[in-house]
Formats: structure tokens, C-alpha cells, sequence
């Protein structure tokens, strides 16, 4: 089982806290949405968990399958994906999912064939990224943390620059491939971003000055 305690967590700018006191238990035997308007801390938080941001406050604790890890050894065990993360964009399609295999494998039984079928952009697997529209670079993100061999699955506002092809798309790659995962979701779109997610954390309960 993976298990994330978040222990009176508290993130702030300057002299304005973004949020304090967040006291929350995540495991994987649910996944769970990080709610808020837009602005309320929702993507700080979810870089707080993931360790790419350091809290001002408080400490994170991780366990997976029975080991505790370290805040900064973390993201071996992890997959993130926001609309804001930058790829490589002078390799192909082919070389982006052969670079990642390199230090973090997928899923059994995936290779970069099987992988460039599910992204369903075959036909521009030897294409630049650069030339790529923002929808089909969000597929490639989408597909490269999903399709990782992590058990903690973290995704930012997974539906942005996707149409309605591609959500249904993206809905059904997180129902095959995150089983036994904690998945946990920073969005306000629950008929598009979350509709697996049973667990719910609103940042805005914990704005302290």
C-alpha cells in the first residue's frame, strides 16, 4: 500500500501564506481531487506532495510497500503531469518515450510501439515535438506518467487543451492503468478530470494568515 500524511503542511510567498495547517492522509486504497478555485494553492499543493516544491512549514511523510522514503528520494516512486511541463521538444515521439524508459520503465507488457498506439499518434511518432499542437503534447504527457511504473500518480489539470475525443481518451488510460496506484488530482472538473476520484481535500479550508 502507498500511504502520504501530510502533517500541518503550510506553503507561503513573502510574507502571504498560500495555505497552513493541512493535515491530510492519502493511500492507495482511494484517489482523491485537491479542490479550489482558481489561484487557492491546488497545483502548490500538489508540488508540495510531489516534492517539487518545498514547504515553509510541517513535514510529508511517504511509505510505499511497507519502506518510508525520504521527501527528496520521493519522486523515483512517483509520475507527475501538468499542462506547464516543459518536453523535449527537439525529439521525436519515439525518442521522447525511449528517453523515459531509460530512467523510469513502464508498465509491464508496454513497450514504445504499444506506447504510440495508445497516445493514437502513430502517424506522427517521428515528428518533432516542437511541431505538435497542445493537445497532442498534453496525450504525450498524459501517457508518459500514467503508463510509468510508479504507484503515485499526480496530475495538474490533466484535461487542459484536450477536446472531448481526447478526454474521453485520457478517462479511460487512467481507468486501465492505475489500478492499485494513489492517484491524486488537482482540478475543479469533476465530469472531465476526476470522475474516478472518491476522496475529496478543498484547499480553501486551510487559509490562515
Amino acid at each position: 500500500m502507498t500511504q502520504i500524511n501530510l502533517n500541518n503542511i503550510g506553503k507561503r510567498y513573502n510574507f502571504e501564506w498560500i495555505f497552513r495547517k493541512v493535515n491530510y492522509d492519502f493511500t492507495s486504497e482511494n484517489n482523491y481531487v485537491i479542490l479550489g478555485a482558481n489561484g487557492s494553492g491546488k497545483s502548490t499543493l500538489l508540488q508540495v506532495i510531489a516534492g517539487n516544491l518545498t514547504h515553509s512549514e510541517g513535514e510529508v511523510q511517504y511509505q510505499v510497500a511497507g519502506s518510508k522514503y525520504q521527501e527528496e528520494n520521493i519522486f523515483k516512486q512517483l509520475s507527475y503531469c501538468a499542462p506547464y511541463l516543459d518536453l523535449f521538444e527537439e525529439f521525436t515521439l519515439t525518442e521522447s518515450i525511449a528517453f523515459q524508459e531509460k530512467f523510469k520503465p513502464f508498465q509491464t507488457g508496454l513497450d514504445v510501439k504499444k506506447i504510440i498506439e495508445l497516445t493514437g499518434l502513430e502517424k506522427s511518432k517521428d515528428k518533432q515535438l516542437k511541431y505538435y499542437s497542445s493537445g497532442m503534447k498534453q496525450r504525450i504527457r498524459l501517457a508518459l506518467a500514467v503508463l510509468a511504473d510508479t504507484p503515485l500518480l499526480l496530475l495538474d489539470e490533466p484535461t487542459s487543451n484536450l477536446d472531448k475525443k481526447a478526454i474521453d481518451w485520457y478517462q479511460k488510460l487512467v481507468m486501465d492503468y492505475s489500478k492499485n496506484r494513489l492517484i491524486i488530482v488537482a482540478s475543479n472538473q469533476q465530469e472531465y478530470e476526476y470522475p474516478f476520484c472518491n476522496k475529496q481535500l478543498n484547499i480553501e479550508e486551510y487559509k490562515h494568515s
